[in-house]
């Protein structure tokens, strides 16, 4: 099964299934020295982990993270970083009866065509457990992004069609809310939209922006990598996301260009530029422009509805199935993270591969320098 690798220079690899033993990944091109714990991967799990709240699944996991290799001492040594996250209560038992069918909104039916088999428990690979292990290397790449000044932020903007007020958006302080809301004000009304949903039987979905702040300009790749790219990759791998906006996104394509270009003014220091607005979102022609990176994530509803659902069984005959177990109501909040630790490794990625471009080429024309002096 290929895809299951995500990066160029900062490359993360994940394993794992729903109901299996463990999850877990390998983190090549983490730079040697950097502090790192258990501590500091476990504080990000834990905002993402099962078990907390109204919307999230009844399932009760730790998701405590092993490191396995490539630390020594408190510090990174430069070699393969391992993780591991062992699952401790699964309820195999739980999916039996769909073992021969369908669930209408999950991958069920795409992986029995790709495969020839399935993991009918939970979904398997295709499960939202799988972005465990994707917090844990983002955590990581938080970790290197920090050392540098950048740093990565994530809020519920709308929850169940219910919007924030833009003019109230604290993006920064969202860990600490319900629902990781932008703004305290909104709780009341998202509380209320849960307490409906699951009187109905039904599933909500929402819409997640994400700041990076302190981004140096030039990150990015001309063409096919570019930065935007690369986000819209890592962004949208994650199953429940189904959309991506960058800097004004849709709203740009109802507007003239006089109103979304963003005028380049003097610098408060000599040589430096600024901008009077950021419609683009930090992205210029797919390199960072050095101002804050803005991007938002459409997030469906949780496939798993606790109500009848017209299907078909493999054999393709017509059926009528209820999904039992223990699920989300919501992929939000849980999904906050995640998108926030995917924003992470791409842009570690892309820091890398700018820094490593700037070695190889001073390396490369230093001879020739030395002979024109």
């Amino acid at each position: 099964m290929p895809g299951n690798t995500f990066g160029h220079l900062f490359r993360l690899t994940t394993f794992g299934e729903s109901h299996g033993p463990s999850l877990g990944g390998i983190l090549d091109g983490v730079p040697a020295g950097i502090a790192l714990t258990e501590a500091d991967i476990q504080k990000e799990l834990d905002l993402r982990k099962p078990g907390a709240g109204g919307v999230s699944s009844a399932r009760k996991e730790a998701d405590r993270v092993f490191l396995e290799s490539g630390v020594f001492e408190g510090r990174t040594t430069g070699t393969a970083l391992a993780f591991q996250i062992k699952n401790t209560n699964q309820h195999s038992a739980d999916y039996r009866d769909l073992a021969s069918v369908f669930r209408p909104g999950h991958a069920d039916f795409t992986y029995a065509k790709k495969y020839g088999i399935r993991d009918y428990r939970g979904g398997g690979r295709a499960s939202g457990r799988e972005t465990a292990a994707r917090v844990a290397g983002g955590a990581v790449a938080a970790k290197i992004l920090a050392l540098r000044g950048i740093h990565v932020y994530a809020a519920t903007i709308s929850f169940g069609g219910i919007g924030s007020p833009e003019e109230q958006y604290d993006i920064k302080g969202a860990q600490g809310r319900a629902y990781f809301a932008a703004c305290d004000d909104i709780v009341p009304a998202w509380d209320e939209c849960v307490r409906e949903a699951t009187y109905a039987h039904d599933t909500l979905g929402g819409i997640v922006q994400i700041e990076a702040h302190g981004v140096p300009a030039g990150l990015g790749e001309p063409v096919f990598d570019k930065i935007s790219a690369m986000l819209a990759h890592g962004l949208l791998s994650v199953g429940a996301v189904k959309g991506i906006e960058i800097g004004d996104g849709f709203a740009a394509a109802h507007v003239r260009g006089s109103e979304n270009n963003d005028a380049l003014l003097p610098g408060d220091l000599p040589g430096t530029v600024a901008f009077a607005s950021n419609h683009a979102g930090g992205i210029l022609g797919g390199i960072t422009s050095g101002q804050d990176l803005v991007l938002r994530c459409a997030v469906k509803p949780i496939a798993s509805i606790p109500r009848p659902q017209k299907t078909v069984d493999t054999l393709g005959r017509a059926t009528t199935i209820h999904i039992g177990g223990r699920h989300d109501l919501s992929a939000i909040p849980r999904i906050v993270p995640v998108l926030k630790a995917m924003t992470a490794l791409v842009l570690c990625d892309a820091l890398l591969m700018q820094e490593t471009q700037k070695t190889a080429g001073t390396l490369w024309i230093r001879p020739y320098i030395q002979q024109l002096r």
